[in-house]
This record gives structure tokens, sequence and C-alpha cells, in this order.
């Protein structure tokens, strides 16, 4: 990469970081979402080049990160089928649609 391509990166970057902070939009928070699937990326990269061991570590650890990251939306989805499955038996369940009275 010769000195202009460089400049033109760090301008790009340091112009993304202002439009970034104009939306409110905080670098930690973005990168806090990438980071497990860069450490996965990174384990299946290693895993495929036969490093099995730090491949496999990675992965592992990439999808602990992530399954921390979206508890709340995993939590979500449960207490949407909760209902869900609460308003079945509530109306009678599989009965074929026939009510008894």
């Amino acid at each position: 990469m010769n000195g202009k391509s460089a400049l033109g990166v760090l301008l790009v970057i340091i112009g993304a970081l202002a439009v970034l902070n104009i939306f409110d939009i905080r670098i930690g928070a973005i990168f806090g979402w990438m980071l497990p699937f860069i450490l996965i990326g990174f384990g299946i990269y290693g895993w495929m080049n036969g490093k099995k061991m730090i491949g496999g570590a990675l992965v592992a650890i990439g999808a602990i990160m992530l399954m921390s990251k979206l508890g709340s939306v995993l939590l979500l989805i449960l207490a949407i089928g909760l209902i869900v499955a609460g308003i079945t038996l509530f109306k009678g369940g599989s009965s074929g649609g026939r009510r008894s009275y």
C-alpha cells in the first residue's frame, strides 16, 4: 500500500467515525457485536489450516460470547413461544377447530 492509499484509508476511517458519532453510535458497541464473529471466523480459518486445537478454542469462545450477546433475543423468542402455547391451550388446543360447550 503506497502513501496515497494509506492516507485515503485513514481519511475514510476518520470520516466514518465522525458520521457514527453524529448518529450517536459508539464504536465500542459495534466492536462488541463484531468480536464474536471475528473470533469464530479466525477459529474456522485456523481449523481449516490444520490448527484444530486453537481453531476449536476460538470458535468455542466466539460462540459463547455470541450466545451471551443474543441472550435477550433468545429470551424474547422463548417468551413469544410461551405466549402462543398458552393462547393455544386457552382456546382449546388441538380440538380440530370444533368447540364443545
